[in-house]
């Protein structure tokens, strides 16, 4: 079998080609190389440059390559971007996956992974978020992602393909620094940033109703979600016709911004206790991940722990930034 992996260049991406390789597994990769890196990928896999909006050239990957399923995880991800542009967002990652599986439906595919993302979820009033827990996403970003498994469920109905969609929780750590994350959008490479720049790293707001009064996320490492969507791989080729699942990739655990610093301080060596500043509109206070669904369903758990995310981050962005 033969799997195309749309934004297989990107930072989430490349660790998945990587794992599916190591799996043996063959693979194909469309990337438009807008955030994507053809370094990052291994000089076997084949690197289609396109965009998931062209039609006849996801025909052509799709018949020319023998693909048999298809692995999406090209998308727009800034939530703030989203916000200031959501026809681009909406364009993107709707549309774009719109024409992914049209593509998939016409040529007879059985097998479909998305990458989702816990935004669909939006603020949830609960201790742990399960796949049930109802979705209210507060940007534009994440209503993309919830329309998008919206879209792949019933694709998969319709046209008899099965289907998984995942859902991420807050993405760290490499599999090696050379494939570190080159953004610097979320908590740990913004945290990065400061030290580097010699700055104490901010704190959002410190009152809320949490142990410390910072807020609690659930951290797995980018590793593990590449094994997450091995898992999911392995359960679509072994039972197209039996499979229509959302999951949760989480590890369960809750660690709060005063913890993650701790750990980062501790990694680095270097004094990151942080400044306090205002809370930023609509975080919310806990987020953390069920991940008692996909244990079952697929038999994975997370393997690594929160050093091991931060001292691999620590060593690619040390990498980067010499």
């Amino acid at each position: 079998m033969t799997w195309l992996i749309t934004g297989g260049a990107g930072f989430i991406g490349a660790h998945v080609v990587r794992a599916m390789v190591e799996d043996g597994r063959a693979v194909v990769v469309l990337d438009d190389l807008s955030t994507g890196d053809r370094e990052r990928l291994p000089a076997e896999v084949p690197l289609v440059v396109g965009s998931t909006l062209d039609r006849p050239l996801l025909d052509r990957v799709l018949t020319d390559h023998g693909i048999t399923g298809v692995l999406h995880i090209a998308a727009k991800k800034q939530v703030g971007e989203s916000v200031e542009q959501p026809l681009r967002y909406y364009h993107e990652n709707v549309e774009g996956l719109r024409v992914v599986l049209a593509a998939a439906a016409d040529a007879g595919l059985r097998r479909f992974l998305l990458s989702s993302s816990a935004a669909v979820y939006g603020m949830p009033d609960v201790d742990t978020v399960t796949e049930s827990t109802p979705c209210a996403p507060m940007s534009p970003y994440g209503e993309t992602k919830l329309v998008g498994e919206w879209l792949v469920r019933a694709a998969g109905r319709a046209h008899g393909m099965g289907t998984v969609s995942l859902r991420y929780f807050n993405v760290a750590g490499a599999a090696t620094p050379e494939l570190g994350d080159p953004g610097i959008f979320n908590l740990v490479p913004m945290v990065f940033e400061r030290l580097s720049a010699g700055k104490p790293p901010l704190v959002f707001g410190a009152d809320y109703p949490t142990p410390d009064g910072t807020c609690v996320r659930d951290y797995i490492h980018v590793a593990d979600i590449a094994t997450a969507h091995v898992a999911a791989v392995r359960r679509l080729e072994a039972d197209p016709d039996g499979t229509e699942l959302v999951l949760n990739i989480g590890r369960g655990e809750g660690v709060s911004v005063r913890e993650m610093l701790d750990v980062i301080g501790r990694v680095t060596g270097l004094d990151a206790s942080g400044e306090i500043v205002a809370r930023r509109p609509g975080d919310p206070a806990r987020v953390v991940a069920s991940a008692e669904l996909i244990a079952k369903e697929l038999g994975w758990t997370a393997e690594h722990d929160l050093e091991d995310m931060i001292t691999s981050a620590w060593a690619g962005w040390q990498l980067r930034h010499p």
